[in-house]
């Protein structure tokens, strides 16, 4: 993995408000590992969880793939999601937000604005 870009608490929630989606079941992240975007309803969807309370500490920490039974981590993404988390002993991650502690916290990459919209209307086609 390349460079840790490290941020503080307050540009991590900025950054995550500027992917303008309609609520925080659909803000979006992408995994380190396969490079799978995914959400909260992601996550719900996956079985991680009911509702946003329960999947929250699972959101930008471990892949989708873990609540799927997806094979580990590709050489190559291949648009599949994996059993990664952040939580492990292998720490692979280019995102960590610093609390107001000054502790540091691993993240999955925080997805674009366009990257959070598609995943959303995704989302939203799927739940008809």
């Amino acid at each position: 993995m390349g460079d840790i870009r490290k941020i503080s608490i307050e540009e991590f929630h900025g950054e995550l408000r500027a992917q303008g989606v309609s609520g925080k079941h659909h803000l979006a992240f992408r995994c380190p590992m396969c490079a799978t975007l995914q959400s909260a309803a992601s996550l719900i969807k996956a079985g991680a969880g009911k509702d946003f309370e329960q999947v929250e500490k699972f959101l930008g920490f471990s892949c989708v793939g873990r609540f799927t039974n997806a094979a580990p981590p590709r050489k190559k993404p291949d648009g599949q999601p994996c059993n990664w988390t952040l939580g492990g002993l292998f720490q692979f991650h280019v995102l960590e937000v610093i609390n107001a502690d000054g502790k540091s916290h691993p993240r999955f990459e925080i997805a674009t604005a366009a990257e959070a919209a598609a995943l959303e209307a995704e989302a939203e086609r799927a739940n008809g």
